[in-house]
């Protein structure tokens, strides 16, 4: 489950998604240079093989671990790209290639938001999509796509090998849910959209996009736990699946926000801010740029470790989720004004990095040293409590 957003403004693009996954499935950063590849070179995505092109533009990634694709991304041309679990009446394949992968070879292969677009359909058409898209669960569904780039953005949404394009103007959000009108009353599984709650979330992130001026707005707008509320609320059957910031504690569907990430499209001096790590709410958003890779420690796995960045915060996000009327106001104040300071002041992103991890460990200490009554629901204290075993925490 995830939402994303994008506003079409004269002077610049704003594109924005929450990723939600597992609550163990880590997500790191992934820079990769540009590539020249011999003809008939074969490249392996996630389930299967197709034919390399010879030559790949250079992206930054965010993906979960053991996905050759990306939840979304940006290229060395300013096209970015967000992509949302959709269900449909068509039959879902066995194999093929998943969203992610669509998502990523578009990255690759395009230089505009319009090129890839013709990039995902093509592929669709050639070689369909499918196969597993859980870490855990055999769950899995078809797409859909924001795609931008400094002067436009279309909203891209499949159904099986069909699929519908549709330009925006201004602000345009998706969630779970299929939106372009035809394509959606046609293909659209009523039932499993409503399970999704997406259509909560895609009014609520809509309304908001419409308001929003700026970057912080839209990091704000991924912050949020829904109308009138500054914290997670959960319900039985799917947690906190109702609000863009989602939490997961579910009995029949639990899904967590684990990376997110703003796109500030001005020409080629794209700034894209990325959180690295779960629970934007408690998160800061670093600037990175792709001229400038950065190198953020191992690429994490589903056990916790002290040297991945994912992981790291996993301690910070685990100990406030127990009560964060209590535990928040020991950092979100420092947070707040040193997020608004980068905003003000675009830092580097190694300093910012570096600054981020010594405010981690401060953090943690902070609330570790607070004693607090959990006072989240019993069904979520056991989600956790049976993600943490899992991970050895």
């Amino acid at each position: 489950m995830c939402d994303t957003i994008v506003i079409v403004r004269d002077d610049r693009v704003l594109f924005a998604k929450n990723s939600d996954r597992e609550g163990n499935e880590a997500q790191f950063l992934d820079f990769q240079p540009r590539g020249t590849y011999a003809k008939g070179t074969s490249l392996r995505c996630t389930w299967i093989e197709i034919p390399q092109v010879e030559q790949t533009h250079a992206t930054l990634l965010s993906r979960p671990f053991w996905i050759w694709g990306a939840e979304m991304g940006a290229n060395e041309h300013g096209v970015v790209i967000g992509n949302e679990a959709v269900f449909t009446k068509q039959p879902y394949a066995k194999s093929g290639l998943t969203g992610m992968d669509l998502l990523r070879l578009a990255l690759e292969r395009a230089d505009t938001a319009a090129r890839a677009c013709e990039v995902i359909a093509e592929l669709l058409f050639e070689y369909g999509q499918g196969g597993r898209c859980g870490l855990t669960s055999r769950f899995t569904y078809h797409n859909s796509f924001i795609v931008a780039d400094p002067r436009s953005a279309f909203v891209l949404e499949t159904a099986g090998k069909a699929w519908a394009v549709e330009e925006v103007r201004g602000a345009r959000t998706i969630s779970n849910g299929l939106t372009i009108s035809g394509f959606a009353e046609e293909h659209s599984d009523a039932l499993k959209t409503r399970a999704s709650a997406c259509r909560v979330r895609q009014r609520r992130t809509q309304g908001l996009a419409e308001q929003a001026a700026g970057v912080a707005d839209v990091l704000a707008v991924l912050r949020d736990h829904g109308e009138n509320r500054r914290e997670p609320a959960y319900a039985l059957l799917n947690g906190g699946m109702d609000a863009p910031c989602m939490h997961a504690g579910g009995i029949a569907t639990a899904a967590q926000t684990t990376a997110s990430w703003v796109s500030d499209l001005r020409g080629p001096d794209a700034v894209h801010w990325v959180t690295g790590t779960a629970a934007p709410c408690i998160s800061l958003f670093k600037p990175v740029r792709l001229d400038r890779p950065l190198d953020l420690g191992p690429t994490p796995s589903d056990t916790a470790d002290d040297a991945s960045v994912w992981w790291r915060h996993e301690r910070l996000h685990r100990t406030v989720l127990r009560n964060p009327t209590e535990l928040c106001p020991l950092f979100i104040p420092q947070r707040d004004e040193v997020q608004a300071r980068w905003l003000d002041d675009l830092p580097d992103g190694h300093s910012a990095f570096a600054q981020a991890d010594e405010l981690l460990d401060r953090w943690i200490e902070a609330v570790s040293s607070h004693p607090v009554k959990d006072v989240r629901p019993a069904w979520v204290r056991r989600y956790w409590a049976k993600q943490s075993r899992r991970a050895g925490m």
